[in-house]
């Protein structure tokens, strides 16, 4: 099933880990419109290189709402590398952790940012749980 829409972001600069000044801490919230009508919360760990246009981050945000009328909450996490400006991204719903009506929901979700506006494509199955 596929299901697509806008979003908003907002990120929040958490304390940073004095071990590790590389490294920033971010809380994210995001407000879903479309097909998934939801809001998201949680945290994204991120850290950019001394070479212009390369970075890393990592997130895990809970997303609590509704998918096509099917109301629940389910996880997402996300893995991301920029290479000397060049993007690559994998954001994929946690095994398992769909409640509710999106009990058993897996799938992978793919974000486009142009023109300053955030948009999603989600890819999804909603399969029997056990």
């Amino acid at each position: 099933m596929h299901a697509s829409g806008t979003f908003e972001v907002k990120l929040t600069p958490q304390p940073g880990d004095e071990q590790a000044p590389g490294v920033g801490r971010m809380a994210i919230e995001k407000q879903f419109r479309g097909d998934l009508e939801a809001v998201s919360r949680g945290q994204m760990l991120a850290a950019v290189t001394s070479v212009k246009g390369s970075a890393g981050y990592v997130a895990i945000k809970q997303v609590t709402g509704g998918l096509h009328g099917r109301s629940g909450a389910f996880v997402l996490q996300h893995s991301g590398t920029m290479t000397r400006g060049t993007p690559q991204l994998l954001v994929s719903v946690v095994p398992d952790s769909g409640t509710g009506q999106l009990a058993g929901l897996a799938g992978t979700l793919t974000i486009t940012i142009a023109d300053g506006k955030h948009s999603y494509d989600l890819e999804y199955t909603l399969g029997e749980t056990r």
